[in-house]
């Protein structure tokens, strides 16, 4: 139960974090604000040091480095494929596979559902699909509701992405506190300055929302820390398919703060994960 309350703590986060770094992006290059979240984000965890603890063994810097590199990779492939489109088609694919993956690696070192969790795990899958989908035709210049296969293996990509992040961070020792995430956040953050350095000059005069960046990344560290707690105190399988529910938590404050209105199929994938949660969290 404690490690189902952590998995749905930093889906939140991440749906929270994603949402208000999303609005970020509208007022300036998306790299511009990742280069004020992702220092703020590497503040929050090195200020979580003293309180968690953190053992930089050769297994946490490993894993951690990892962490990092696949989420430098996820970042960039999740934002071209929302770019290419269509975000109806590309979204759930990229929320199911980084779903899928981690509940498969779960399942290969041996962990084991019970007879409610086999029937709440695939209606958590089919929840995520629901939830970030949007309706026909979505999205800023959506030409068409069929994806090339480029975007489709960009989608698969990213969300394997998101996937080998969180996997690396489950493999990490258990005893290595934020060890893993520093040095992953350390990583992705250097890979994105970097980025952001050779490419200055295509970013635009714009100034970036300094309060909303920092607070988004804020926010994903938050649900990196939450998440490693849950896995460490729970399956992978059960704590990965939780986490992706992310987009419930953006398309709940988009309808709240900017009047979006949810569609029929995303009522019901709420439903359903809810319903799924309930299903996971029984013995």
């Amino acid at each position: 139960m404690i490690a189902l309350v952590l998995a749905l703590g930093s889906s939140l986060a991440y749906g929270c974090a994603d949402f208000l770094g999303g609005l970020g992006a509208r007022k300036a290059h998306v790299l511009r604000t990742v280069m004020i979240a992702a220092p703020a984000s590497l503040g929050v965890e090195l200020l979580l040091w003293p309180l968690l603890g953190a053992s930089f063994s050769p297994g946490a810097l490993a894993w951690g480095a990892a962490s990092g590199l696949a989420s430098a990779a996820a970042f960039v492939l999740l934002y071209r494929t929302l770019a290419i489109g269509p975000m109806n088609v590309l979204s759930p694919v990229t929320a199911l596979v980084s779903a899928a993956l981690p509940v498969g690696v779960g399942l290969l070192q041996g962990e084991h559902l019970a007879a409610a969790g086999m029937v709440g795990l695939p209606l958590a899958l089919v929840a995520v699909v629901l939830v970030s989908a949007g309706p026909a035709g979505a999205g800023p210049g959506a030409r068409s509701s069929r994806a090339s296969r480029t975007a489709l293996l960009l989608a698969f990509g990213a969300g394997a992405a998101i996937a080998l992040q969180l996997v690396f961070l489950h493999q990490a020792p258990a005893d290595s506190g934020v060890a893993p995430l520093i040095v992953g956040r350390t990583v992705a953050s250097a890979i994105t300055l970097t980025a952001a350095a050779l490419w200055h000059r295509r970013l635009g005069p714009e100034r970036p929302a300094y309060a909303l960046s920092a607070t988004a990344g804020a926010l994903d560290s938050i649900a990196n820390l939450l998440f490693l707690l849950a896995a460490r105190s729970g399956d992978l399988a059960v704590v990965a398919v939780i986490v992706a529910l992310y987009p419930a938590g953006t398309v709940l404050l988009a309808r709240r703060v900017l009047g979006e209105r949810l569609h029929r199929g995303q009522l019901i994938g709420l439903g359903a994960a809810a319903l799924a949660v309930g299903l996971l969290a029984l013995p």
